[in-house]
């Protein structure tokens, strides 16, 4: 088995990294972050948002016995969904699961091509879970 030296191996991560910037997949996701950034109706969208869920982690300190853990959480889920219902944040979300989706097949790729041994996630990462805790919009 040949070795290669460091710095190939550099040169090769850095023209990997440079044909993943150049995808569609990035270019896309970077076109609709640039228009959610943009667009103030979105934004604000976004700063409800967090503020609901900024309220329902308040509540989540204290668990299910905190006066308002249910309505705080409910609160918080009707309007993540609703966000996801606006044409432009789904768009921006679908783009985002896809360039998630290659970065994992192209780290497993890579995990595998040293060692069948080495431990990556056994599942895709994006599996649709529309949990508050996990929304990490920013604005």
């Amino acid at each position: 088995m040949a070795s290669l030296d460091m710095t190939e191996i550099l040169l090769e991560t850095y023209r990997l990294a440079d044909q993943i910037n150049e995808s569609e997949e990035v270019t896309r996701y970077l076109q609709l972050k640039k228009q959610l950034r943009e667009d103030a109706r979105v934004q604000a969208l976004i700063r409800e948002f967090q503020k609901k869920k900024e309220r329902f982690e308040e509540c989540q300190r204290f668990g299910h016995y905190h006066p308002d853990y249910h309505a705080a959480k409910e609160e918080a889920e009707v309007f993540l969904r609703r966000l996801r219902e606006h044409p432009l944040i789904a768009a921006y979300l679908e783009a985002e699961s896809t360039l998630d989706r290659l970065l994992y097949q192209v780290s497993r790729t890579i995990a595998h091509a040293v060692s069948e041994s080495i431990k990556v996630p056994a599942n895709d990462p994006v599996d649709g879970n529309t949990s508050v805790k996990r929304c990490g919009f920013t604005v």
